[in-house]
């Protein structure tokens, strides 16, 4: 029910924003693109998609910790993560939760021979490191971006705080305790046992990662490194749309969109990302354009989603036969 009411609010802000600008225009602009870029901008989809597999891969154990008794080191192959990653889009495309990501932890649990904690604790991690990574390149974008007004200086300093927050909890164990404490002790009844699953999982992964602090730097600096190609392929898409925005000024103003696209009001953000687009983008080219944007920033979403629609059954069928996470 919650999905469909998402797809329901996705359709009305859609149908507000094609209303309210020139629906020709956005398709004029969609056929005039400069075809080269946008073959470039869509194909990022596959590094990218790369880069996150073998993250995933350096996500594994070299040891199996929960296997009694010892198995043989955790192993997942390259092409095995690719599906994985590829399934868990189309999944988080259908279900509520980012539950794709889930799906990644049953079989990390299955395949590595983990604790269902661990396993979950591997993938907080994961999904850790993307959303600092994210809020990382948003600062020092904001930072240098020239315009700005009241709004920019209050989004600066809230995600700034977004930042330094997340550092905190993931660097020191005392303040994420009492960090999930609180959380925990403000929460509907409902939450409060997922989150404390969530704060158990929290000090796992941090006992599991920080014993081995180059091998956490090596998984933080490709973290950063493929968000910086995420924002990239949005830069492409703009040259591809015929329009310009300085590189700079890109890295300050699609992080500030998808974060907008992240609020659990619409279907995979479509909607609020698109109309984030546009208002930010509107000094550098018209809402027709941004409109464009939104659908084409949309397109990195079900790219791998359609991708993985062949490998989907096989996850499925681990999710139901795994034991539980907790």
């Amino acid at each position: 029910m919650k999905r469909l009411i998402s797809i329901l609010v996705s359709l009305i802000i859609l149908l507000f924003i094609y209303w309210k600008i020139d629906f020709d225009g956005l398709i004029q602009v969609l056929r005039n693109c400069d075809r080269l870029w946008m073959a470039i901008s869509l194909g990022m989809v596959i590094p990218i998609t790369m880069l996150t597999a073998w993250r995933l891969q350096q996500l594994m154990p070299n040891s199996s910790p929960a296997s009694h008794p010892p198995q043989p080191p955790a192993s997942l192959a390259f092409a095995e993560a690719n599906k994985l990653i590829l399934a868990a889009s189309s999944l988080n495309m259908v279900l509520p939760s980012k539950m794709g990501d889930i799906a990644k932890a049953y079989f990390m649990q299955d395949r590595g021979h983990l604790t269902g904690s661990l396993a979950l604790s591997l993938v907080v991690f994961e999904k850790t490191c993307d959303m600092l990574s994210l809020l990382l390149w948003c600062v020092f974008g904001l930072l240098l971006y020239p315009q700005k007004d009241v709004l920019f200086w209050g989004m600066t300093f809230g995600v700034t705080v977004g930042l330094l927050l997340g550092l905190a909890i993931l660097c020191f164990p005392k303040f994420a305790r009492s960090f999930f404490a609180l959380v925990q002790s403000v929460s509907p009844k409902k939450l409060r046992a997922k989150l404390g699953k969530m704060s158990f999982a929290w000090q796992e992964m941090h006992d599991y990662f920080w014993r081995d602090k180059q091998h956490l730097l090596k998984l933080a600096l490709t973290s950063i490194f493929i968000w910086f190609l995420h924002l990239l392929q949005i830069w492409f898409f703009i040259l591809a749309l015929n329009a310009y925005t300085p590189f700079l000024t890109n890295l300050a103003l699609s992080p500030l969109a998808i974060l907008a696209g992240l609020l659990p009001l619409t279907f995979a953000g479509v909607g609020t990302r698109d109309a984030a687009l546009i208002l930010f983008y509107q000094p550098y080219f018209d809402a027709a354009t941004g409109a464009a944007l939104g659908v084409l920033c949309t397109s990195r979403y079900f790219l791998p989603a359609i991708g993985g629609l062949p490998f989907l059954q096989k996850y499925l069928n681990l999710a139901k036969r795994s034991k539980p996470l907790a």
